[in-house]
């Protein structure tokens, strides 16, 4: 095979910016249940780097310098903004809104209608919930996830239930359940997770600075 072959899939629709590159087998625009190829567009900003066999569904609109790990999906109608990172085997489900310089680090499930403000970082493994009572009749009228104001951090294998709102700059601890909602700035950790410090209380073990999370 040639170097420069093209081996992914893009349906109709789609508006790719500048120095994109794109891996084997990605498809871009896949269209939702109950949608024609190109009935919705996807619309990516330029130096996106999407990484071989990741799915972008047709309904998504994503900023500048946007790149994923391998095997990312992607569903519709999500807003991602620029400088966002989703790791290998990462699903965002539909509808969900993204800001600025959010980190995915990998097998994360994002359930759908979660917001993520700029500079939140979520580690591996984080389950993000949206259904209070899933299999309830009515599930679908009140599915809502959660809201990851500017700046939180998420441990890795931690879960987040619907509809709590997680601080800014509050840090999860890996392995944590969260269930309510964390203040800014909180150390939240255990299951359910509750309170155990402020991050202004935390000292780097290493002795290159006195607070990690200054400012």
């Amino acid at each position: 095979m040639e170097a420069d072959q093209v081996t992914y899939r893009r349906y109709p629709n789609v508006r790719l910016g500048k120095n994109a590159q794109i891996g084997d087998y990605v498809i871009i625009g896949h269209p939702p249940r109950g949608k024609k190829p190109g009935e919705l567009p996807v619309v990516i900003g330029d130096n996106a780097v999407i990484r071989s066999h990741t799915v972008i569904y047709a309904g998504t609109v994503i900023g500048h310098n946007f790149q994923t790990g391998h095997r990312a999906t992607i569903r519709e109608g999500n807003q991602i903004g620029d400088d966002v990172s989703v790791g290998t085997g990462v699903t965002l489900d539909n509808d969900c809104q993204i800001g600025n310089d959010v980190r995915f680090r990998g097998h994360d499930l994002v359930g759908e209608y979660t917001v993520i403000e700029d500079g939140c970082w979520i580690g591996p493994h984080v389950a993000i919930t949206n259904a209070l009572h899933p299999r309830c009749p009515k599930a679908k009228q009140c599915m809502k996830g959660p809201t990851l104001k500017r700046g939180a951090k998420i441990g890795a294998n931690s879960t987040l239930l619907p509809d709590i709102t997680i601080g800014e700059m509050a840090l999860v601890g890996a392995g944590s359940v969260v269930a309510d909602d964390v203040p800014p700035r909180a150390v939240v950790v255990g299951n359910p997770a509750k309170v155990v410090k402020t991050i202004d209380e935390l000292e780097c073990p290493y002795g290159l600075m006195e607070r990690p999370y200054e400012g």
